[in-house]
């Protein structure tokens, strides 16, 4: 599927998304018609989904993240829905993921300090529907970041 260059192309994009193509391409050891087509390519076939901005929200004051996991009271069949619409609709919520077994989500939450954590946590998080049990982990170190993969 891919080959060195593609992989070569993949390791210099993640390394610095906003690298100008020429510059890519000569890192990548190819002419910047190479690049572009591979990256073509690579994007029509779904591997790449597109770039994005990635801001620092540490930068911008807020100095608190809690991971929420969440066991769901299950009896009412829209419980699923009904708390990952909910979820969806708070604005410090950064992250929310689904799983199978005894923890059915998680959310990784933002806030400015610790009062701005507990007023989002009482107002928003308590009152997000069908939740039998909250366990929260708040971050105390990012010591590994990288969405990089062994390419």
């Amino acid at each position: 599927m891919l080959d060195d260059t593609d992989r070569r192309l993949l390791r210099q994009l993640l390394a610095d998304p906003g690298l100008p193509m020429a510059d890519l391409a000569e890192r990548a050891g190819v002419t910047a018609a190479t690049a572009w087509r591979r990256l073509e390519r690579m994007t029509g076939a779904g591997i790449l989904k597109g770039q994005q901005a990635i801001i620092d929200w540490r930068r911008l004051g807020y100095g608190v993240e809690v991971s929420l996991r969440f066991t769901l009271d299950k009896t009412d069949p829209r419980a699923f829905d009904d708390f990952l619409a909910a979820a969806h609709l708070v604005p410090e919520v950064l992250t929310i993921e689904t799983f199978l077994g005894r923890v059915d989500a998680r959310l990784s939450v933002i806030a400015r300090d610790m009062a701005h954590w507990q007023e989002i946590y009482r107002r928003k998080i308590l009152t997000l529907p069908h939740i039998a049990e909250i366990d929260a982990l708040m971050l105390v170190a990012t010591l590994q970041d990288t969405e990089a993969l062994p390419i």
